[in-house]
């Protein structure tokens, strides 16, 4: 595990935290609050519910389900990111995947307080899912990008961690 630059260091926990604010951003609206109130996300969350409606029918709802797996699927990789600046790449994935989580079980109990939603235990099913899923891919790309690194990167973090 080589030392990042602070800049990346905070850049990536930034990110997480943005991240984080967006997914308790949209549980915190209302289904008439996505239809209508957040510009182009509702123009898309009007798009995705009608292509559901024909494909699946009108009683069908894999729109919110697909939502919350891509929302956690770029969470579960941002936590793993941010988390491999203090441990090695395999042991952030794994915590990376139980912070989403928990995150999403968090997510879930604010929305029991949120108008016109609700507590669904599958939801954060598909959180961790979805979380896992992020993690998994940063694993493979960063540890594939770890090992192409050139001979020289890694003799001069050796000799810099020597020091």
């Amino acid at each position: 595990m080589s030392r990042k630059p602070t800049a990346f260091v905070v850049a990536s926990w930034a990110l997480v935290v943005l991240w984080a604010c967006f997914i308790f951003f949209m549980s915190s609206n209302t289904d008439t609050g996505l239809d209508h109130d957040l510009g182009p996300l509702s123009y898309l969350f009007q798009e995705l519910k009608a292509l559901q409606a024909h494909v699946l029918g009108p009683d069908a709802d894999v729109v919110s389900s697909f939502a919350h797996f891509c929302e956690y699927t770029l969470f579960g990789a941002l936590l793993a990111n941010a988390l491999r600046c203090h441990m090695p790449l395999r042991r952030a994935c794994l915590v990376g995947i139980a912070c989403a989580s928990l995150y999403g079980a968090s997510d879930e109990f604010h929305q029991l307080f949120v108008p016109g939603r609700m507590c669904d235990p599958i939801d954060w099913l598909v959180d961790t899912a979805g979380g896992s899923l992020g993690s998994g891919l940063a694993y493979l790309l960063l540890g594939r990008r770890a090992k192409t690194a050139s001979p020289e990167e890694g003799r001069s973090a050796e000799t810099r961690m020597a020091r």
